[in-house]
């Protein structure tokens, strides 16, 4: 039977009445598969519009705490200088005496932030983001209890590269705490509580989804955040995200917002990335994590073409510290980091954090690709020292090459080659040791230029294989080519920086 327009109007109007019985069986049948159809198959969603909270945050709140900090700042005038007079004016020395004495009548005042944090052990230890307690001189824990009760707080340890901080309060009395959950195993989609101090208004509890995982906001090198729904405002940091078993799964950290204020797009630090740098500031006072000595660069779709690797995964080693882990392990400049300690390395940003959570000393297998395929060797991680920094260096302005350096121009990447000639490297500040050679122009329109090289940079390698001259360097790329490279892998050195570059070559 075909379901028509006046069949929808008569069932509106009660036409049951005119139909014959056997007709009107038939629409009721069809109309109540119709609606039965709208109904949750499961009961899950019933679950979910009817589910209270309640009982969950009424046995949570207890162990969540408010946090306030009071920091010191000297008086001072700011944005008033002293007016600039002649040498040996008058003027000069009253105006001197004169601002000198304004500022030391100006008083020291005190400012006042707010945070929240969890206990995590009934002896008073308390977890809190490390932004909410820097600089304070002054830490002080508000409990979520009738008597509104105050104590000192004094910090155990800290630690900047997660933003995470440790507190430890004397309480006469056991505390109220929660558990770090797996947060592994919370899914994109899945139910959280969170609870904290928006604004200083205390005890404040908003709820949501987990809307993303591994999230990256460029604010340390572990990064992996949860984003989430939920309203997280200032005052929040520090504070827990729950699932609905009451574990803690994240610890909220940032918001994304234009205004200031919550827009539905919050930032937690992941348990799983938590509980293990608070358990070493509570035995140690500070973080103590592994070291491979690499520096590590992303794997693109065009150094995965030009390395024969099927996907874009690993790390990228761009260069090996001497006499480190790596280095020890026969680890090489090139090789992509597939696996450590039989994890898969999905991509850079996984790699620390993987080398950082092993055990200092463990002899671990590591998976690399190297020329066209995988190599296993073992490395012993060592310990990852403050000091363990990427070098800043400050880059000189470069001239054009003098008019007398011979040139070789590769067209099919859109620079010219020189070889390193004493002038070369007093003209680009090239040290002795740097081997190659050295890049003299790049065309604006060309490949190169796309990827940032420039003039003074130095190309160490081709395809993995070192070059000592201009020709031997055009060589390499014109048989790529040849071969319908995609694009041509380079080793540079720039400013005693070494990376690697897939630069795409052009069919012209």
């Amino acid at each position: 039977m075909t379901l028509g327009n006046d069949g929808l109007a008569l069932a509106g109007a009660g036409a049951g009445r005119r139909l014959a019985s056997g007709r009107a069986s038939i629409w009721l049948t069809i109309l109540a598969a119709f609606f039965l159809a709208l109904l949750p198959v499961d009961g899950a969603e019933a679950k979910i519009s009817s589910e209270s909270f309640a009982d969950l945050v009424e046995k949570l709140l207890p162990a969540v705490v408010n946090i306030s900090t009071t920091q010191t700042i000297k008086g001072q005038r700011p944005g008033v200088e002293i007016p600039q007079f002649p040498p040996g004016s008058p003027f000069e020395e009253f105006f001197k005496d004169f601002f000198d004495k304004q500022q030391k009548q100006e008083r020291s005042r005190k400012v006042t932030s707010l945070g929240s944090g969890f206990i995590v052990d009934p002896t008073g230890y308390i977890v809190t983001n490390n932004h909410v307690i820097a600089d304070a001189d002054e830490i002080t824990v508000i409990f979520e209890d009738d008597a509104k009760t105050n104590l000192k707080a004094k910090l155990i340890g800290r630690d900047t590269k997660t933003d995470l901080a440790l507190l430890k309060v004397d309480s006469p009395k056991p505390l109220p705490f929660v558990k770090f959950g797996d947060s592994d195993k919370i899914r994109v989609g899945d139910w959280i509580v969170a609870i904290g101090n928006p604004f200083g208004l205390g005890g404040t509890v908003t709820s949501g989804i987990i809307s993303a995982r591994a999230r990256q906001l460029n604010s340390g090198p572990y990064d992996d955040f949860l984003q989430t729904d939920a309203a997280i405002n200032k005052g929040n940091s520090g504070g827990p995200m729950f699932n609905l078993d009451g574990q803690v799964i994240g610890i909220n950290s940032a918001i994304y917002s234009p205004t200031g204020g919550s827009v539905g797009i919050g930032f937690a630090i992941p348990a799983s990335l938590a509980k293990p740098v608070i358990e070493q500031l509570r035995k140690y006072g500070k973080t103590k994590r592994g070291w491979l000595g690499v520096k590590i660069q992303t794997v693109t779709d065009e150094i995965a073409e030009s390395m024969g690797l099927s996907k874009a995964s690993g790390a990228l080693v761009a260069s090996v510290t001497p006499n480190g882990p790596a280095e020890a392990a026969g680890i090489q400049a090139g090789d992509i980091i597939l696996k450590f300690d039989g994890k898969d390395v999905m991509d850079m940003q996984h790699l620390p954090r993987i080398v950082a959570e092993t055990d200092i000393g463990r002899e671990v297998p590591v998976e690399v690709w190297r020329k066209g395929k995988r190599v296993s060797v073992s490395a012993k991680v060592g310990e990852l020292e403050e000091t363990e920094q990427q070098a800043s260096v400050q880059e000189k302005e470069k001239d054009k090459p003098a008019p007398s350096v011979k040139e070789q121009k590769v067209d099919a990447l859109g620079v010219s080659l020189a070889a390193l000639t004493p002038e070369l490297r007093d003209q680009y500040d090239i040290g002795a040791e740097v081997k190659g050679v050295v890049i003299t122009a790049v065309e604006d329109s060309g490949n190169a230029a796309d990827k940032g090289l420039r003039p003074g940079d130095v190309i160490v390698e081709v395809n993995q294989e070192e070059v000592a001259s201009p020709d031997q360097a055009a060589d390499k790329i014109e048989q790529a080519k040849k071969q319908k490279r995609k694009s041509v892998l380079l080793l540079v050195e720039r400013a005693g920086d070494l990376r690697f570059v897939a630069v795409p070559i052009s069919s012209g």
